[in-house]
C-alpha cells in the first residue's frame, strides 16, 4: 500500500519510524509548518533522513492541498497526533481511507485533553482508539480499541508515556495490517455515550482542599506534568506534582505534618502528602528542598 503519514512530535515520529522499519511504502509525510525560533519537528527530521517527501500546509481546507495529495495516489492515510482540522475532502483521498489515533476509549473523552480528564474524574480505566475520522471532532467508526487500568498512583505522564504511547504505536501498525488484509472493521460510535471535554488548563486544576483526598489526589495526578495542579502559599502560586494520599486528618488546606515523606496537607477527608512542587518563579523541587527554602511549618495554610 502507498501510505501517507500525518503527524507531529514524538508520537508521530514513533509511528513513522515503526512503519519505516517494517518497510512500508510511505509516499509522503505531512506535518505542521515550521515555527520561527523553535526546533524542527522530529517527525520532519526523521522523514528527511529517509528521503521521504515532506508537506507542511498551513491549512487542509485548501483545494490545492487536496490536488497535491491526489497526485501522490495514496492508498491509506495514517494520522498520528494531528491537531489541525483535516476535512473529509482530504481524509477520503486515499483509496482505503484514513485512520487516526486518539488516546481515549471513544466515544468517551472526545477532545484535546483526553488523557487528563479520565484521571481527574476518578476513572479506573482508559485506553486508546484507532478510528476512521470524518468532519466531526473525534467522531467516525472505530477500527480497534485497547484498554489500560488507571491506578491510584498513575499520573498523566505514566498513563501516556508508559502505556498509551507504546500501545498506540503498536495499535497503528496493527491497524495498517488489518486495512491491508481487508479485515479492518468500521464500528459506529454510540452517540448516547459520547462525552467531550476541552483543554485541561490552569483554571481547571486549582486545588480545592475541602474536597475529599481521593478527588484532590486525582486532580493533582491528572495534571502531572501538564498543566500542573496548583494552590497558593504566602500569596503566590505553588504548583503541586508528585503526591500520595494519607489517612491523617485536619483542617482543610492546613499543613498537619512535615517529615521525610514530604508535606502533609489536610483535605476534606484524609490528606495529601506533597512530594514534589514548583514555587512561583522557581523550578520543580523535592519536598525536602521546598521545606528548607520556604519556611513553612505545621499549621501553615494553603489555598
Amino acid at each position: 500500500m502507498r501510505i501517507i503519514v500525518h503527524g507531529q512530535q514524538a508520537f508521530g515520529e514513533a509511528v513513522l519510524k515503526a512503519l519505516i522499519e517494517r518497510g512500508e511504502d510511505i509516499v509522503a509525510v505531512y506535518c505542521s509548518p515550521d515555527k520561527e525560533g523553535r526546533p524542527v519537528d522530529s517527525i520532519k527530521t526523521l522523514a528527511l533522513e529517509h528521503d521521504l517527501p515532506v508537506y507542511q500546509p498551513k491549512t487542509f481546507k485548501d483545494p490545492d492541498v487536496w490536488e497535491e495529495c491526489k497526485a501522490l495516489k495514496p492508498d491509506l492515510g495514517v494520522m498520528a497526533y494531528v491537531t489541525k482540522f483535516v476535512p473529509e475532502e482530504f481524509l477520503y483521498i486515499p483509496t482505503k481511507g484514513t485512520i487516526q489515533y486518539h488516546p481515549s476509549l471513544l466515544p468517551l473523552h472526545r477532545g484535546p485533553s483526553s488523557i487528563n480528564w479520565p484521571i481527574i474524574m476518578g476513572s479506573k480505566k482508559t485506553g486508546l482508539s484507532i478510528f476512521w475520522p470524518d468532519n466531526g471532532l473525534d467522531e467516525g467508526p472505530i477500527l480497534l480499541q485497547k484498554e489500560t487500568e488507571i491506578s491510584d498512583t498513575d499520573t498523566l505522564g505514566s498513563v501516556y508515556f508508559d502505556r498509551l504511547f507504546p500501545m498506540g504505536v503498536e495499535a497503528m501498525v496493527e491497524s495498517v495490517d488489518l486495512v491491508r488484509n481487508g479485515k479492518a472493521p468500521k464500528i459506529d460510535q454510540d452517540e448516547s455515550k459520547s462525552t467531550y471535554e476541552s483543554w485541561c488548563r490552569k483554571d481547571d486544576v486549582q486545588v480545592d482542599w475541602s474536597k475529599p483526598a481521593d478527588e484532590v489526589s486525582a486532580l493533582i495526578r491528572g495534571a502531572n506534568p501538564q498543566p500542573g495542579a496548583w494552590t497558593t502559599h504566602d500569596g503566590k502560586v505553588l504548583q503541586v506534582f508528585d503526591c500520595v494520599k494519607s489517612s491523617a486528618t485536619g483542617a482543610a488546606g492546613e499543613v498537619i505534618a512535615i517529615d521525610d515523606n514530604g508535606v502533609t496537607v489536610a483535605a476534606g477527608d484524609g490528606s495529601i502528602v506533597l512530594q514534589r512542587v514548583r514555587p512561583e518563579g522557581d523550578k520543580k523541587l523535592k519536598a525536602a528542598d521546598f521545606i528548607a527554602s520556604s519556611g513553612i511549618s505545621v499549621g501553615t495554610k494553603f489555598g
